[in-house]
Parts: C-alpha cells; sequence; structure tokens
C-alpha cells in the first residue's frame, strides 16, 4: 500500500482565495495585504478602529519531550483548529514561521503534516512573505553600524572583545558560528573575533514576536544592548542611531500572515523563534489578533513543555498579559517508549514495561502544567498503527491518577474528523476556572529565578553558575537587569542540560555558562550545557531530497 507524502496531499489540495478564508472572521479586502492569491498580511493599521474586541478561548498545544520517534504538536495544532471548526466553532490556528535552517537540515518544515496541513505549504517552508529576511537584514544593519561606527573613529569608546551582537542567516551553517572579520589592511574594518546565529536566534525575532505595535518595536530596537565601553558600559542601538531604520525594514514583517488549513480553517502564521534557543512562541500580534477574530484559537510553543510552554508561560503571558484557557500536551507511544530505553528500530514491538518508564516523561511535563502553572490540560497521543490496545489503558491509566483526561488523536490520517475527540475535551476544559500563576516572581533575584525554572520545571537539584556567568551575573545586577524573566538555552532532548538523559532524570544540576542580557526582548538568556545558537547541517541533510520540476513544483519537502 502507498502513502501519499505530505506535499503531495498539499499540492493536491483545494486551496481558496485568501479573501474568502479572511472572510470566514470578518476581514475584507482592505484589511490585507496581498502577496499572491493564497496568502496575504492583516494590515493591523487597518484594524486599529475595532470596537470592543471579542476574546476568544486560548488553548496552548504543548509536547514531551522530544525525541527522534516524533510527537507531532504542529500537526496536532493544525487538526484541532480544523476538528473545533467541523465542531461549528469559529477557530484559527497560530502557529510559528519555520525557518529554513531545519526545512534543509534534519527537522523538516513546520506546516503539519498528513491531512492536518497549513497551505500553501511549500512558500510557508521556504520564502514565505519574506519575515525571516526582514528580519535578518535588520539584524545586520545594526551589525554594520556597529562596525562602520568603530572604524569612523569609535567615539562611544567600544572595546571590540566585548561585542555581543553577532550577524545571522537563515541557514544550518557550523562554518560561520566562530569567524574572523575586518581583515586585509585599515579601508577594510577593524579586525575582531565575529560570528553568526540562525535568524530564528536573533533578539529581533524575540522582539517581533513579543512587540504590541510599531511603536513598541521601535521603543524594544532601540534597546538592544550590542556591546560594552572600554569602562564596561552598556552600547544600545540607540547610541548607534540605528533603530528608525531598522523598524523601516521591519514596518511590514509586523503584519501578521493568514494562510490556511487543508479544510480552509484561517490560520496565522508569524513569527518563529526557537524553544531551545530563544522563546519559541508566534506573536503576540497574531496571537491578540486571531483572540479578537475567533471563539477558540489554537497556538503552540516549540519543543517539549519544559521549554516552549515554560516559556509562553512565563515570558509571553506575563509580558502580553495572556492566559490560556486549557493545554493541550502532545505525546505518542512510541515516543514515550523511546524515553522507557526501547531503540527506534524497536518501537513497533509492544513493550508495556519501557512504556511504564517513559511515561514519567509524560507525567513530569503534566504534572507542571497542572501543579506548578494551575491550568487544565489533557494529553493528546498521536495514534500509530501499532499502538496495542494495553499501551493505549497504561497510559489513561497513568494520567487518571493525576486527573488528566487522555484523548486520542489521529488527524494525521484523517484531518479534523480525527480530532473530535480532543476538540470535546478542550472545549470542556476551557470552560473550567484556572488558577493560573507563573514558575517564579520577577522581583526574585536572577539566580533564584534561575533556580525555580531548574528545581520546580526540570526537577534538578538547582542551577551551578560557571565563573564566566557568576561575573556576568554581577553585571547585571549592577545594570538593573535582575527585574526581567529568564530564558533558559536549553537543549530540547532532556529536562536536563544533558541531551542523553531521557524520561525524567533526578539527581542532576543545570550547569549555566553564559548569561546574556536581551534588553529589547525583554529578558536575559541563559545558556546551559553545550547548546549552540548557530545549527550545523546533518551527515544527509534534508537538501539532497528537494528539488524543483521543469514547471516549478517542488518535490521532496516534509
Amino acid at each position: 500500500m502507498s502513502f501519499k507524502t505530505d506535499i503531495q496531499i498539499a499540492q493536491e489540495a483545494e486551496i481558496r482565495p485568501i479573501s474568502e478564508i479572511a472572510e470566514k472572521i470578518g476581514l475584507d479586502d482592505d484589511n490585507l495585504i496581498h502577496y499572491g492569491k493564497f496568502k496575504a498580511k492583516v494590515d493591523l493599521q487597518s484594524l486599529k478602529n475595532d470596537e470592543a474586541p471579542h476574546r476568544g478561548k486560548l488553548i496552548l498545544t504543548t509536547a514531551i519531550t522530544p525525541t527522534p520517534a516524533g510527537e507531532g504538536k504542529t500537526t496536532v495544532t493544525i487538526g484541532l483548529a480544523d476538528a473545533l471548526s467541523q465542531l461549528g466553532k469559529k477557530s484559527i490556528c497560530a502557529t510559528r514561521e519555520p525557518s529554513m535552517g531545519p526545512v534543509f537540515g534534519i527537522k523538516g518544515g513546520a506546516a503539519g503534516g498528513g491531512y492536518a496541513q497549513i497551505i500553501p505549504m511549500e512558500d510557508i517552508n521556504l520564502h514565505f512573505t519574506g519575515d525571516m529576511h526582514a528580519i535578518g537584514a535588520a539584524n545586520n544593519l545594526l551589525a554594520a553600524m556597529l562596525d562602520n561606527h568603530i572604524q569612523q573613529g569609535n567615539g562611544l569608546n567600544i572595546d571590540s572583545r566585548k561585542i555581543i551582537w553577532k550577524r545571522v542567516v537563515d541557514m544550518n551553517d557550523r562554518q560561520l558560528r566562530f569567524i574572523v572579520d575586518g581583515l586585509n589592511g585599515v579601508s577594510n574594518g577593524v579586525p575582531r573575533e565575529d560570528g553568526f546565529d540562525i535568524i530564528v536566534a536573533s533578539e529581533i525575532m524575540a522582539i517581533l514576536c513579543l512587540a504590541d505595535s510599531l511603536k513598541d518595536l521601535k521603543k524594544r530596537l532601540a534597546s538592544i544592548v550590542v556591546a560594552y565601553t572600554f569602562d564596561n558600559k552598556p552600547v544600545t542601538a540607540a547610541d548607534l542611531k540605528a533603530e528608525g531604520a531598522m523598524t523601516a525594514l521591519l514596518k511590514d514583517a509586523i503584519n501578521p500572515n493568514l494562510v490556511q488549513t487543508l479544510e480552509g480553517t484561517p490560520a496565522v502564521v508569524h513569527g518563529g523563534p526557537f524553544a531551545n534557543i530563544a522563546h519559541g512562541c508566534n506573536s503576540v500580534l497574531a496571537t491578540k489578533f486571531a483572540l479578537e477574530h475567533a471563539d477558540y484559537v489554537i497556538t503552540e510553543a516549540g519543543f517539549g513543555a519544559d521549554l516552549g510552554a515554560e516559556k509562553f508561560l512565563d515570558i509571553k503571558c506575563r509580558a502580553a498579559g495572556l492566559e490560556p484557557d486549557a493545554v493541550v500536551l502532545v505525546g505518542t507511544v512510541r515516543a514515550l517508549k523511546m524515553h522507557g530505553g526501547v531503540n527506534l528500530k524497536d518501537l513497533k514491538e509492544e513493550n508495556l514495561q519501557a512504556l511504564e518508564t517513559g511515561i514519567e516523561n509524560l507525567l513530569q511535563h503534566v504534572d507542571n502544567i497542572k501543579n506548578v502553572f494551575g491550568l487544565p490540560v489533557v494529553v493528546a497521543i498521536n495514534q500509530f498503527t501499532a499502538d496495542t490496545e494495553r499501551e493505549i489503558a497504561l497510559v489513561r491509566e497513568k494520567c487518571s491518577e493525576l486527573g488528566v483526561s487522555v484523548a486520542l488523536s489521529d488527524v494525521w490520517a484523517q484531518g479534523g474528523a480525527g480530532g473530535i475527540e480532543l476538540a470535546e475535551q478542550v472545549i470542556r476544559l476551557s470552560e473550567e476556572k484556572s488558577d493560573f500563576v507563573f514558575a517564579y516572581d520577577l522581583d526574585n533575584s536572577i539566580e533564584e529565578k534561575l533556580n525555580a525554572i531548574a528545581r520546580r520545571i526540570y526537577r534538578a537539584d538547582g542551577v551551578d553558575l560557571t565563573p564566566n556567568a557568576r561575573k556576568q551575573l554581577a553585571q547585571l545586577n549592577e545594570l538593573g537587569f535582575n527585574r526581567l524573566p529568564i530564558c533558559m538555552a536549553k537543549t530540547q532532548y532532556s529536562f536536563s542540560d544533558d541531551p542523553a538523559l531521557l524520561g525524567a532524570p533526578h539527581d542532576f544540576t543545570v550547569t549555566v555558562r553564559n548569561l546574556k542580557i536581551s534588553a529589547g526582548a525583554g529578558f536575559i538568556v541563559a545558556l546551559t550545557g553545550e547548546v549552540m545558537t548557530m545549527p550545523g547541517l546533518p551527515r544527509v541533510p534534508s537538501a539532497e531530497s528537494i528539488d524543483v520540476t521543469e514547471d516549478g513544483k517542488i518535490s521532496g519537502l516534509f
């Protein structure tokens, strides 16, 4: 039996004009900036005079700790939005934009899969509406203006050894992690050590996703700290007079992108920070727009709940005044068995012992959502044909002991019809009263906040700051940045900072090796373990399988 690939399913789908999709949520052509027939930006300026904005239910989709077996969080997000539409609810899914680094690397795209996809998937996974390029241009303009200032006399007394602003590119390119530039004579700049990050790790990506207006965007850009002077004073984008030009590059990118699912449900795709190196959520503007135009907004946060969901709740919700009405935690029996020690090639075999061990990962995430953050949660099990009745029953039994329901999801194969049970659970849960609280208080010290995340979310013994991190901690306190939230940069493959520790490890500490201020985004980035802000390509990158025919039809995307 042959199966259609994701891209084949997407290319065979009937795609509706974007104006028709916009009408479903009360928008007309005057509210849209068209990028062809099937995608558009929502012109936020045209919506400013809306009366008494509607407030829909906000549903967060997150997941267990990811494994090579796959979890399908984005697929469930999209399928749930379609299922709610089938139940007669006005729904919008609000997701992040894919980065081309993973698209051409190992992870693939981020437009869902099977019959729960956002289309046009080729556009979304490649250049889309140019937001990534705009962010990269704004980031690199600031880098160019910084180096030019030093070249032209260095009136701000910048110490080139203390430049913390890197250039970016939207590609996995390990060759660019550490470079030396400004070589070959005085006319070509001042030689210094430098490096590249991937665009999604840029603070400008975080700023775009957290800004609530064009004015706020410009203010945040002005606050970016790019370097320090010889007497350790911070140098900002405002000191370089760069924020106006950067805002000009981003004035269109700040508008959310409107597309559709395979079933014609409106989808807002905007912003794309990774959750292992950034805060991992789509834009505040996209989420708030969706909440004003739908009864249910299904959004996602990247990687496992210890990363994306924690940052969604402690950073995004805190900054934007948002509160989820319910949380969907996605997992698979396959992935849980892998957390229990089963090899990838043996996952089709029933193994209740390994599953029971691996379930500890799921239960810790559930406990965090329910008892640390005080939110109602349902577990969505993405079904595979090899899952047995006894395995599903074991997952239900263990979740029931925590007072949490389990819904089976088959949206990959059936689209919205495969998510009806989950949708019904979400409707029920979203009517319950929550006791939402943050994992830490902003008045806590930086070290207390680091320990709160490590102990309460990861279940670590605490954090261990390297001498370099302690020196940076003292500087952040001295500069008055101690009341900001924390954005933990950590491996996505474990609750710990060691990707080899699967399941729900205990008796470990988290090593913080670097503390970096993202003053424009409004948080402190804590780099732990060996996490990197510029990924590399795998031995066999996905790019080797991607091609295009003479008539322009793309193949190999997934």
